[in-house]
């Protein structure tokens, strides 16, 4: 076999494959006689079939089967000699087969850029500071207080105002006709001022009396969330069934017992500094991530398989669907793409790429493996992490090598990253007031 390589840039490559022609023979040769064995054909005997009839009834059928065995049993062997350690699927250009002379194939791989090696030690890293404040325990209590409200009915006979809580039936129509986006919805809730279906609507509400009908019309913008809705003239047919006001609990012992796990309000501010503290540590140890990133690649510079890009920029696209999918919502309903969102997310993923291509190397410069009890450990905190027994983790991951193979490549990265903290100098930063109060 005969392989050579061009280079069409340091990640990408074209590799030509050259299969001798005693191979091709004798896997044609190899091929008829296995199908000399069980072909029926009308005027012969199975296995007394002649090659000439084989050929002239299937060798279209043997060509492409012969074709693909030789690539499949060729391609890995090839990646060795030309010592190439491809990133994702390859493409294949197969020809077609000629019984005479050599066969001869084209791929194109891409393959894990060369990083030189990296001096990661040293680095000058700022940890700020953070601490839980007043104001913050106040908003989350508040938050809180928001949850435990009651709305009850109003007492006196007025129309609506701004902040009301109404209940309402309305459909929309477009052109005269129902409209599937606004179609008949009974017994709705919501607070006027908030805009939920738009703010114009609400507007409109306002001076309603329970018992009244009022027929509302809006024009929804050109940039309305959900795109069937963009740009359209809807009319609403209203009914109030009800005027309700928000009824606040007082923020004490009480409120915090009714949340269900706190003995007093003191209690309950102990939990949410403790919350607050974990959320304000996670992101201070992110931050010292964005800055070992910002140094180590500012020492190297490297080319990116677009394959790999892609993937990320795949799992982008997925955890969008997801999200909305979540609250039964599509792509579509939020006037986005696909392409938008790959577009939009293109630099976020070329970053994600190569923090792990920087982080792989540093595992590879380093040595670095993962013992028996570290993986054993890690199934025990993701295990407690899902409320999962552990042998179910286990299993999962058992079940899928793939899986397995992405789930120590994680634990390394965090072991590289580990190491580079404990070879640099930290800094305690006390954080500016706008990095404080920044959400």
């Amino acid at each position: 076999m005969k392989v050579t390589v061009e280079n069409v840039s340091s990640v990408k490559k074209i590799m030509n494959v050259e299969i001798p022609e005693e191979t091709v023979v004798r896997e044609l040769n190899d091929a008829y006689k296995k199908l000399k064995k069980t072909a029926k054909i009308k005027g012969f005997r199975t296995g007394k079939a002649p090659r000439s009839v084989l050929e002239r009834l299937f060798k279209k059928d043997i060509h492409n089967d012969v074709s693909s065995k030789l690539i499949q049993d060729s391609f890995i062997e090839a990646l060795k000699e030309a010592d190439l350690d491809i990133v994702a699927k390859p493409d294949i250009d197969s020809p077609g087969l000629n019984e005479k002379g050599p066969y001869k194939y084209v791929t194109t791989v891409e393959i894990k850029p060369e990083i030189e090696e990296l001096d990661f030690k040293n680095l000058t890293l700022n940890k700020f500071l953070y601490h839980v404040t007043d104001e913050e325990i106040d908003v989350q209590l508040k938050m809180l207080q928001k949850n435990l409200a009651k709305q009850n009915p109003i007492a006196e006979n007025r129309g609506v105002r701004e902040n009301d809580f109404v209940l309402i039936d309305y459909e929309g129509f477009k052109d005269g006709k129902p409209f599937t986006e606004t179609q008949k919805t009974e017994n709705h809730t919501m607070k006027i001022g908030e805009g939920h279906i738009l703010k114009e609507f609400d507007d409109q509400l306002i001076g309603m009396k329970t018992g009244d009908n009022r027929e509302i019309k809006v024009k929804f913008p050109e940039d309305y969330h959900n795109g069937k809705l963009a740009d359209s003239e809807i009319t609403f047919q209203v009914k109030l069934h009800e005027i309700r006001e928000e009824v606040l609990p007082e923020i004490d012992d009480e409120f915090a017992k009714n949340l269900g796990q706190y003995e007093t309000l003191d209690k309950l501010k102990d939990a949410i500094t403790d919350n607050l503290d974990q959320g304000y540590a996670k992101r201070a140890e992110q931050e010292m991530n964005e800055q070992i990133f910002k140094a180590l690649i500012e020492k190297t510079d490297f080319e990116l398989p677009d394959s790999m890009v892609d993937h990320e920029l795949d799992g982008i696209v997925e955890e969008v669907e997801r999200t909305l999918s979540y609250h039964n919502k599509s792509l579509e309903d939020q006037g986005l793409s696909r392409e938008i969102i790959l577009e939009k997310h293109r630099e976020l993923a070329e970053k994600k790429v190569r923090r792990h291509l920087i982080l792989d190397k540093i595992v590879e410069q380093e040595n670095m493996t993962l013992s028996d009890e570290e993986i054993e450990n890690s199934f025990k905190e993701m295990a407690q992490g899902f409320n999962q027994p552990v042998e179910e983790v286990k299993k999962y991951y058992s079940q899928n090598s793939d899986n397995l193979e992405f789930f120590k490549q994680t634990l390394l990265e965090k072991r590289a990253i580990e190491l580079i903290i404990e070879n640099s100098t930290i800094k305690e930063v006390e954080p500016s007031l706008e990095q404080q109060t920044e959400i």
